[in-house]
């Protein structure tokens, strides 16, 4: 079993009135390597000036965390093929709508793998298909979350 930790700082700034829901949403998530990523609420949530547009929202983290679990099953199960990845890009959304309890929560997320290759050996359509299964299949994020999660595979470009 793995275990894994981060940590999350918000700290109030003197001048702002919590108890009138008018103080910043802006903290800090830190990482174990060092790495320290600006976050926020979403502003569709929070508005302005009480989000930070620019700092990462859970949101979109969550969405980035299970394109990035994917990409790197992909990566894998594609080198153990023999196909030669010169490039992967997802750009994936996500849906925020109440589910059966009335809750908000990600009804449906879609990825939207486009992947380059090169090599003398290349992965026919049923190939690149059965590689994003395989990495659905595995992805530890996607096995951990409820929505509908799609795969909308663009043709390789020739």
């Amino acid at each position: 079993m793995s275990h894994y930790q981060a940590t999350v700082r918000w700290q109030r700034q003197e001048d702002e009135d919590f108890l009138s829901d008018k103080y910043s949403r802006a903290h800090h998530w830190e990482f174990d390597g060092g790495t320290v990523i600006p976050a926020s609420s979403a502003p569709a949530i929070v508005p302005l000036p009480f989000s930070v547009a620019e700092n990462v929202d859970p949101e979109e983290a969550l969405l980035a965390s299970l394109s990035s679990c994917h990409m790197l099953f992909f990566l894998a199960f594609a080198a153990k093929s023999g196909f030669v990845v010169d490039s992967y890009r997802d750009e994936v959304s996500g849906s925020l709508s109440k589910n059966a309890r009335g809750k908000m929560a990600f009804s449906e997320i879609t990825l939207h793998p486009h992947v380059q290759f090169s090599g003398d050996k290349k992965p026919s359509a049923d190939d690149v298909e059965k590689l994003h299964a395989r990495s659905h299949d595995y992805c530890f994020i996607a096995n951990s979350l409820h929505p509908d999660i799609h795969i909308s595979i663009t043709p390789q470009e020739e």
